[in-house]
């Protein structure tokens, strides 16, 4: 790293910390991860030279997925695996619900993106799609789509699900209500080194397939692999916990820059007005699915709510609101949308040379 990128880095880093003492000071919710989110965010706008290093959102992502493995002892997962047929409507409901956004933001942007049908329909339909924020955009820029208005889409609609949905519950009153703890206590350093290389290898590997979000998933994937089979290496220490989170807010509050907002303010109002849009709806399908399951509504908001994978499974952390069920509903989501999303696109798109949908 160059030495004005370390002292940019350093101080945004600085920053963020400031603002988590302040927002833990101040009780808020997720103060770790919501306090440097919006003080980088307003940084950004204001034209800061903010900067997250991507090695450190790595390692960030790497220690949540590892901390989230450790909820899913045997009897968690039995529990999990009895509600199959709920996680499954669950990703219908996110794909055919990113596909609602999608027409929506069409109906009222079409005309005003530019290009042909095909890329307008590309930039609006993966701009809608609930979950793999840098994998739209790409995929928007391989099918002629604004990369730049999928992007910002995605960031917005993280950023403001990642601020509502922790204050919302706050001020409800839902807090520890999670049934299921997790298997390990108490820190065990050699347990937790361990754990680390394990999880890290695991990070490394599926990083070496190019799937989406190596270091996330291949860190969760590996830690519930060890907890299921009944192994308690360690619990994850507290201040690991809270230094990750910050870099998850940091990483998300960088996004914005002072263009961002000037932009397409109109696109960018939609997006906002969609995504609360969307929240509401979410709340209302979880309370149908908690009634059907018996888990609690609470739970089923946050597995289902349009945020990603970490900041979602963070709050149910920090709440103690169902970590395991939070986890896995997101977790088959998001390989649902990376899987599927594309093969729709193809079949609900526009065909050959014909126009976007009405």
């Amino acid at each position: 790293m160059r030495f004005p990128d370390l002292l940019r880095t350093t101080a945004t880093l600085v920053l963020a910390l400031a603002a988590a003492l302040l927002c833990a000071w101040l009780r808020t919710p997720i103060p770790w991860m919501i306090g440097p989110l919006l003080a980088t965010s307003l940084a950004s706008v204001l034209g800061a030279p903010t900067r997250s290093w991507p090695p450190l959102r790595n390692a960030s992502q790497w220690v949540i997925g590892s901390a989230l493995g450790l909820y899913f002892t045997p009897q968690v997962t039995a529990l999990i695996a009895g509600v199959w047929w709920a996680i499954l409507l669950a990703v219908v409901w996110a794909l055919a619900l990113g596909w609602g956004f999608g027409r929506w933001l069409h109906h009222r942007h079409a005309e005003r993106i530019g290009g042909d049908p095909l890329g307008r329909w590309a930039t609006t339909y993966f701009s809608g799609a609930i979950g793999g924020a840098s994998e739209m955009t790409l995929l928007a820029e391989r099918e002629q789509g604004r990369s730049d208005l999928v992007a910002a889409a995605h960031t917005l609609r993280l950023v403001i699900v990642t601020l509502l949905v922790p204050f919302v519950f706050l001020y409800s009153g839902l807090h520890g209500i999670d049934p299921s703890l997790p298997g390990a206590r108490t820190v065990n350093w050699g347990g937790l080194a361990l754990l680390g290389a394990a999880t890290a290898a695991g990070a490394w590997l599926l990083a070496r397939t190019g799937r989406a979000n190596p270091w996330f998933m291949g860190a969760l994937l590996t830690s519930m692999g060890i907890t299921v089979a009944g192994m308690e290496l360690s619990a994850m220490p507290a201040p690991l916990s809270n230094a990750a989170q910050l870099l998850i807010g940091v990483s998300l509050g960088v996004r914005f820059q002072r263009e961002f907002l000037h932009a397409a303010p109109r696109w960018l109002f939609d997006v906002v007005m969609g995504t609360v849009g969307m929240v509401l709806l979410c709340a209302g399908f979880a309370f149908l699915l908690g009634w059907a399951t018996k888990i609690h509504p609470a739970t089923l908001v946050l597995g289902t709510s349009p945020g990603g994978i970490a900041e979602m499974a963070i709050t149910a952390k920090v709440l103690q609101l169902g970590v395991p069920v939070v986890t896995a509903f997101q977790v088959c989501r998001l390989v649902a949308v990376l899987v599927l999303v594309e093969p729709l696109y193809r079949w609900v798109g526009p065909r050959g040379t014909g126009g976007a949908p009405g």
